[in-house]
C-alpha cells in the first residue's frame, strides 16, 4: 500500500478552504503521551511467536509419550532401538522451519497489508502505523475506513458508521459530532473526523481486533479429525502396553530388558505422530508458496476451507472490472443545457471530499472550474444501501437547489421513459447514473420523490483482463461462480457475458427475490447473475447458498462486502478495498489480482487432498500395530519386531513417501467426513497387513529353531510386513506418473541395500536365513497385495465417500 501524501489540513476541508476547526494535537503533545505510555500499542500480529511455533511442535502429547519410550531404550539399549527418538527430533525440526519460514511470509505480508489510518498533526493530515496513535489525536475518517481506536465525533459530513461487527446491527448509524465511536466498526457513508478517547487495550474492540489479526486455529475438520484419531489411539496404547509387558515378562519369561525392548516396539508404530506434524508443515508450505504470489493468509486454516469451496460468490465492482471509470458520454434529458448540466456535475464533485469510483471519473471527466461560482450549502455522500448521493448547490443566480446522482432505476419512477435508453445502455455493459433536480431537502424521506431527470451520465467500466480466465478455471474445477453486485442487473449481466459466464444472459434483479431462506436458496441455484444487491442481501444469499450445503468463498473490495466476507465460510479481499474487508477476510489478494484465486484454490486442494491420501498411510501403520499386538498377547508369543525394524519400515513406507506425497499436485476438491473417508481404507488395510506379517511370524515358528531361531522368525515377518506396506504404498500413490513410480521403487531399493549390506543387516538385525521361509514371506506378501487390491475396489464400490 503506497503512502498518502501528507496534505495541509487547510486545503483539504470541505471543499470551503478555511482551515480546520481541530488540527490535531503538536509535536510536543505527542512526545508527552508517548512518554505517558498513551500510545495504541495492542500488539497486532499476523501469526504466532517463535516462541509459540516452538512450544507447540516440541511440547505435545505424543511427543512427551515418545520421550518417555526413547529414554527407557536409551537405559535398556541399544541404541538402534531408540532410533525412532531422532526420527522425531528430526519431524519435529522440519515443523518448527516450516512454520518458522511461513511466519516470516506471514509478517513481511502483513506488513504490507497494514491499515495506516490519516492523523492530524500540527494542522497537517498524514498516514502513520496503527501503533503510533496517540491519546487525543485527531482521526480522519473515509468511506471504508475502520475505527482502530475509541473515540468521540469532532466533524461529520453525512458519517454513516456501520457497527455491526460490535452489535450485530446491520443498519448504519448516523453520527453526529458528539457521538460516540466504537473501535472495530467500519464507516459505510460520507466523512468526518474524530478524537481518541481509549487507545490500545482500553479500546472496546481491541481484543476482538488483536484477535482477528493475529494466528488463529479456527474449526478445521482436518484437524479435527486428526485430535479424534489420536485420543483413541491414546487410549488404546496403555492397555496395549500393560498387555505386552505382562506377557513377555510373566508368561514368556523373557528377560526385562528385551521385554522392555519388545513392548516400546509395539506401542510406538500406534502413534501417527508424524501425521499433525505432516499437516502443520502442508498448511507452512501452502502459506509460503502463496505469499509468494502476494496472497496474505491471515488463518491457515482457510487454506484447507478452500479445497472445500463449491460457489465463489463475486463481486462485480473491483473482482470482475478495474477499480477505475471512465465517462464515455453525457445525455442531457428534457431539454438540459449540456454547460450547465456539466457545470452542476463538477460542482458535485467538488461538494464529495472522499468520491467513489463512479464520482472520480466524473471529477476527472468535468473539472471544477476556477472561479468556483457553484456553493454547496448541504451534502449527502454515497451509499451502497440508498444507490444515490446528493447535494443542495447555490447557482451563481441565486437558485437554491438538490442534485440527486445515482441509480435511474431508484431515482425514476417504474415505465418512465429515461429507463428504457438506461436498460439499453446497460445491455451494452455500460453503467449509467442520474442527475436529476428536486425542491426537498437532502433529509427529506421523500426526496426522491417527483424528481426532475436532467442528465443520464454513461460510464464505461474497465474490464480485468484475467477474468474471464479465472472464470473458465472455476467452471472447470465444478465450482459454481455467483455475481453479487450493486448495480443495475442488466448492465452486470452485460459484463458477465462479456467474460463468457454461463447464465449470463438472463440476470436477476434482487429486489425481486423471496425473503424466506429456501425460496432464496432455489433462486440462486438458478441464477448467475444478481443486481441491485443490498449489503444485508448479500449476507442474506451467502446463509441462503450455506443452508442448502454449500461452502462458500465471497470476494470483494468495498464496504458492502464486510457482512457477507464475515459469514462466508471463506471471505476474500482486495489489497486495495477498503480497511474494513481486509479486517474481516480470511484471505487478502495483495496484489489486487482476480487472477490469483485460481492458485489459492489449487493450494487449497493440494492440500487437503495429500494430507487426506498420506493419512492413510500413517493409520493403516496404526490399525496393523494394534492387531499385531492383540494377536501376540492372545498366542502368547514375543512380540516379533524389535523397535529398529518398526523404524525402518516406518521410514521407508511412511515417513519419506508422505513427505513427497503430501507436496505433490493435486487438483481434486476437497470432500467432508475426514475421519470416515481415511479409516474406511486404513482399517481393511491394516487388517491385511497386519494378518499377513503375523501368518509369515507364525509359519517362521514353526520352521526355525534353535536360539537363533527369534531373529530369524523376525526377519521373514518384517520381509513381509514391508512388502505388504510398499504395496499400500504403492495403491496411495496412484494415478501414477514417472516421479511417484520412482518414490515407490526408491523405497523398495532402499530396504534390498538394507538386506544386501552386512553392516546394515548387524545394525537393524536383519538376515534371511535359508531360502524357503523368505520366499514364502514373499508368496504371503503377494497374495496379501491382490487381497488388498480386490478390498481397495470394493471398499470404493460399496463406501463411497
Amino acid at each position: 500500500m503506497t503512502e498518502r501524501a501528507r496534505t495541509d489540513v487547510t486545503a483539504s476541508g470541505p471543499g470551503d478552504g478555511r482551515p480546520a476547526a481541530h488540527p490535531g494535537l503538536t509535536a510536543a503533545e505527542v512526545a508527552e503521551r508517548v512518554a505517558r505510555g498513551e500510545v495504541n500499542d495492542v500488539p497486532v500480529r499476523s501469526s504466532r511467536s517463535t516462541a509459540d511455533i516452538v512450544r507447540a511442535n516440541v511440547f505435545t502429547r505424543f511427543n512427551a509419550i515418545i520421550g518417555v519410550l526413547f529414554a527407557i531404550i536409551l537405559v535398556v539399549g541399544p541404541i538402534q532401538d531408540g532410533l525412532f527418538g531422532f526420527v522425531i527430533v528430526a519431524n519435529t525440526g522440519i515443523g518448527i522451519v516450516q512454520e518458522l519460514r511461513a511466519k516470516r511470509t506471514l509478517d513481511n505480508l502483513a506488513v504490507i497489508g497494514e491499515a495506516r489510518p490519516t492523523v492530524r498533526r500540527d494542522g497537517v493530515a498524514a498516514q502513520i502505523p496503527t501503533s503510533a496513535v496517540v491519546l487525543s489525536d485527531v482521526l480522519e475518517l473515509g468511506p471504508g475506513d475502520k475505527v482502530i481506536v475509541d473515540g468521540e465525533v469532532l466533524e461529520a459530513d453525512g458519517l454513516e458508521v456501520d457497527e455491526s461487527l460490535l452489535t450485530g446491527e446491520a443498519d448504519p448509524v448516523l453520527k453526529k459530532p458528539g457521538d460516540p465511536m466504537m473501535s472495530g466498526s467500519f464507516v459505510v457513508a460520507g466523512g468526518g473526523a474524530f478524537t481518541a478517547t481509549k487507545v490500545g487495550r482500553e479500546a472496546y474492540a481491541a481484543q476482538l481486533a488483536d484477535e482477528a489479526s493475529r494466528f488463529t486455529l479456527v474449526h478445521s475438520e482436518l484437524r479435527s479429525g486428526i485430535s479424534l484419531i489420536l485420543k483413541y489411539v491414546t487410549w488404546m496404547m496403555i492397555p496395549t502396553a500393560l498387555g505386552l509387558v505382562f506377557s513377555h515378562l510373566l508368561t514368556l519369561g523373557l528377560p526385562g530388558d528385551e521385554s522392555i525392548r519388545r513392548m516400546v516396539a509395539g506401542i510406538v508404530p500406534m502413534i501417527p505422530e508424524g501425521l499433525v506434524l505432516l499437516t502443520s508443515v502442508a498448511f507452512a508450505i501452502g502459506v509460503v508458496r502463496l505469499g509468494r504470489q502476494q496472497c496474505l493468509v491471515q488463518e491457515l486454516p482457510a487454506i484447507e476451507g478452500l479445497a472445500r469451496v463449491d460457489v465463489v460468490c463475486l463481486d462485480k465492482t473491483g473482482t470482475l472490472t478495474e477499480g477505475g471509470m471512465d465517462v464515455r458520454e453525457l445525455r442531457p434529458q428534457n431539454g438540459a443545457e449540456r454547460s450547465r448540466t456539466e457545470r452542476v456535475l463538477a460542482a458535485l464533485g467538488t461538494a464529495d471530499p472522499r468520491p467513489n469510483a463512479s464520482l472520480q471519473a466524473i471529477i476527472d471527466a468535468y473539472p471544477a472550474p476556477a472561479d468556483g461560482t457553484w456553493d454547496c450549502t448541504a451534502s449527502l455522500p454515497f451509499s451502497s444501501a440508498r444507490k444515490y448521493s446528493g447535494a443542495r448547490l447555490t447557482s451563481p443566480d441565486g437558485t437554491h437547489t438538490t442534485w440527486l446522482l445515482g441509480a435511474p432505476d431508484v431515482l425514476l419512477p417504474p415505465g418512465d421513459g429515461a429507463l428504457t435508453e438506461t436498460d439499453a445502455l446497460n445491455a451494452q455493459g455500460l453503467r449509467v447514473l442520474l442527475l436529476a433536480a428536486t425542491d426537498r431537502a437532502l433529509d427529506d424521506p421523500w426526496v426522491t420523490q417527483a424528481v426532475r431527470p436532467t442528465a443520464l451520465v454513461v460510464l464505461e467500466q474497465r474490464l480485468r483482463p484475467e477474468a474471464s480466465a479465472t472464470l473458465r478455471y472455476f467452471a472447470d474445477q465444478d465450482v459454481q461462480a455467483k455475481v453479487i453486485s450493486g448495480d443495475n442487473a442488466v448492465s452486470v449481466g452485460a459484463v458477465a457475458a462479456e467474460l463468457d459466464l454461463p447464465g449470463a444472459a438472463d440476470p436477476v434483479d434482487a429486489r425481486t427475490l423471496p425473503a424466506d431462506p429456501d425460496a432464496m436458496a432455489a433462486a440462486l441455484s438458478e441464477g448467475t447473475v444478481f443486481g441491485r444487491v443490498t449489503p444485508r442481501q448479500k449476507r442474506d444469499m451467502v446463509a441462503a447458498l450455506q443452508s442448502h450445503g454449500h461452502n462458500v468463498a465471497m470476494t470483494g473490495d468495498g464496504v458492502n462486502d464486510v457482512l457477507a466476507l464475515k459469514d462466508a465460510d471463506i471471505g476474500v479481499s482486495m489489497g486495495a478495498g477498503s480497511e474494513a474487508t481486509r479486517a474481516v477476510a480470511q484471505i487478502v489478494l495483495l496484489n489486487n489480482s482476480f487472477a490469483t484465486l485460481p492458485s489459492v484454490v489449487a493450494e487449497g486442494r493440494r492440500v487437503i487432498g495429500n494430507i487426506t491420501r498420506v493419512a492413510t498411510l500413517f493409520l493403516t501403520k496404526t490399525v496393523y500395530s494394534v492387531l499385531l499386538a492383540i494377536l501376540v498377547s492372545c498366542w502368547q508369543i514375543p512380540y516379533p519386531y524389535l523397535p529398529r525394524h518398526l523404524t525402518l519400515l516406518s521410514t521407508l513406507t511412511i515417513g519419506i513417501p508422505a513427505f513427497f506425497l503430501a507436496l505433490a499436485p493435486n487438483t481434486e476438491r476437497a470432500r467432508p467426513h475426514f475421519v470416515r473417508r481415511v479409516m474406511r481404507y486404513a482399517i481393511p488395510s491394516g487388517l491385511i497387513t497386519g494378518a499377513a506379517a503375523f501368518a509369515t511370524y507364525l509359519l517362521a515358528r514353526h520352521y526355525y529353531t534353535g536360539p537363533g531361531a527369534l531373529p530369524a522368525e523376525t526377519s521373514a515377518a518384517t520381509l513381509t510386513l514391508f512388502l505388504t506396506a510398499l504395496w499400500v504404498l504403492a495403491i496411495i500413490a496412484r494415478p501414477y506418473s514417472w516421479w511417484r513410480i520412482a518414490l515407490v521403487l526408491a523405497m523398495a531399493l532402499g530396504f534390498l541395500i538394507v538386506l544386501a549390506t552386512p553392516w546394515l543387516q548387524r545394525f537393524f538385525d536383519l538376515r534371511l536365513v535359508g531360502t524357503t521361509l523368505p520366499w514364502a514371506a514373499v508368496g504371503i506378501a503377494a497374495i496379501a497385495s491382490v487381497t488388498l487390491e480386490f478390498t481397495w475396489r470394493w471398499v470404493a464400490r460399496h463406501f463411497p465417500a
